[in-house]
């Protein structure tokens, strides 16, 4: 460290005990409290004179008191250090009681997420792509080349609805892959679908409003949902997808997965997304459409999405990059009838302002280019070997896949004589490095019970004796 080095110092000058003594009580409690460590170079006395706005003098002073007591050490040509006498402990947070506490009613806490645990041996973890798939290389390239382009926007605050260019590469891809009709005003960035479901109960609910939900279903949308004082009202699936029928006639917003049904995997039928679409205009209710991972569907074509067939402008379409890229890009969008838009890109201003702009152009280079169009078919590729291993393995045990065309798991139903319930197996498989997911980690209701299995991030080789240690939990 160089003479210029700054110590920040609270210093009380206006005490009648001189400005000498209030230096020497700032830097001693700097000393012994690890703010300054032992070994650490401290400022010169001009530096520090100067910062403090005191005579030199008093500063020296105040280093001798030091060095007389063993705090300071002064060596001739390189300047005043700490010596071991000084606390090699940082100081810890302040402790005890406090009379702050969260709002009433607040029931929620953080949980661990997947960087969080250490990654089993086997596993079958729901939600995760395969990072060893990602084009690492060409996307460093490609943001540099970004942050290097500089440009009108580089020095200034995005616009809450995201980069012109990135949202008009979104609106033709998801025009070219997934049907939906949206020119770029239409689409609106996103940090992650999360922010997206957060942004239409910000615009949409009152405290009180009903909100209809697939069960079981996506756990964070719909704590997501209760967060924002929704009265969050499940409604079961069946083979078709969502049981309309069951919807709550006064459901101010209806959530759905039409296309890969979380997590149990079937698609919502074309009769049932014409059923939900009459009951939305009937009764005034907004229909959150939220297409996580479809790309990766084993099915020639993909039913049309409630985007598409949606002639009334009830339909919040939402879309995410964490499953066909990256997790940790925290890129995504919503595409919003347009008397939604100028509310959403409000709740979107109002809350964090603007996306990362040097990333959502990344990204349109990367849409634009035909390499997420590529990565995709190379990810469906992989994960389909995957699907068709697992169900393999399945066939060896006493469960029942539930049939999937598209997404990274599957969903298994337990026989109803099964010697454990899904919640023990799923604990006795964490103990030996087997994860997978209970079904009731996903349901409020009753349903069938049975666990969800990730193929996203199963290494291939590890799917089958993955499974036989899984099938060994479950024998007899």
């Amino acid at each position: 460290m160089g003479h210029d080095r700054r110590v920040d110092l609270a210093v009380d000058l206006s005490q009648r005990t001189g400005r000498t003594d209030a230096i020497y009580r700032a830097l001693h409690t700097a000393l012994t409290s690890g703010r300054v460590r032992a070994g650490e170079q401290l400022p010169s006395t001009r530096v520090l004179a100067d910062d403090l706005g005191v005579s030199r003098a008093s500063v020296a002073t105040a280093y001798e008191r030091l060095v007389a007591e063993g705090f300071l050490e002064a060596r001739t040509g390189s300047g005043t250090f700490a010596t071991a006498a000084a606390s090699d402990t940082p100081p810890a947070p302040r402790r005890g009681p406090s009379a702050l506490r969260p709002r009433a009613g607040w029931r929620w806490t953080a949980r661990p997420t997947s960087g969080d645990v250490p990654v089993p041996t086997y596993d079958f973890r729901v939600g995760i792509p395969d990072a060893s798939l990602f084009p690492f290389d060409t996307w460093r390239r490609l943001l540099a080349a970004e942050s290097r382009s500089g440009g009108p926007a580089a020095g200034a605050y995005g616009g809450p609805a995201g980069l012109p260019r990135f949202r008009a590469a979104v609106a033709r891809y998801v025009a070219g892959s997934r049907g939906v009709h949206a020119g770029p005003d239409d689409v609106i960035a996103t940090t992650g679908a999360q922010q997206a479901l957060d942004l239409v109960a910000r615009v949409l609910l009152e405290p009180g409003d009903v909100v209809a939900m697939e069960d079981p279903g996506y756990p964070d949308a719909r704590e997501l949902f209760a967060l924002h004082g929704a009265r969050v009202v499940p409604v079961p699936v069946d083979a078709e997808g969502i049981v309309v029928d069951r919807i709550p006639t006064q459901a101010r917003l209806v959530y759905t997965t039409p296309s890969h049904q979380f997590p149990l995997g079937m698609p919502l039928s074309l009769a049932r997304r014409r059923a939900l679409l009459a009951h939305a205009a009937r009764h005034g209710a907004a229909v959150v459409e939220d297409d996580y991972d479809s790309e990766f569907r084993r099915a020639r074509r993909p039913l049309e999405s409630l985007q598409a067939l949606d002639r009334e402008g009830h339909v919040v379409y939402v879309g995410t990059f964490s499953k066909s890229l990256l997790p940790g890009l925290r890129v995504g969008y919503l595409v919003a009838p347009a008397s939604l838009r100028d509310a959403l890109l409000a709740a979107r201003q109002l809350t964090d302002g603007h996306g990362a702009v040097h990333v959502q152009g990344a990204l349109a280079r990367f849409i634009d280019d035909g390499l997420l169009a590529r990565h995709v078919r190379k990810a469906s590729a992989h994960y389909a070997e995957r699907h068709d291993i697992l169900l393999d393995a399945l066939g060896g045990l006493p469960v029942e896949p539930v049939p999937t065309a598209a997404g990274l798991h599957v969903a298994a139903h337990l026989p109803d004589d099964a010697p454990v319930g899904a919640r023990t197996l799923a604990n006795r498989a964490r103990r030996r490095s087997v994860a997978v997911e209970p079904l009731a980690a996903f349901a409020v209701g009753a349903h069938r019970d049975g666990v969800v299995l990730g193929i996203g991030g199963a290494v291939t080789s590890s799917i089958r004796p993955g499974i036989q240690a899984l099938g060994r939990l479950l024998a007899p």
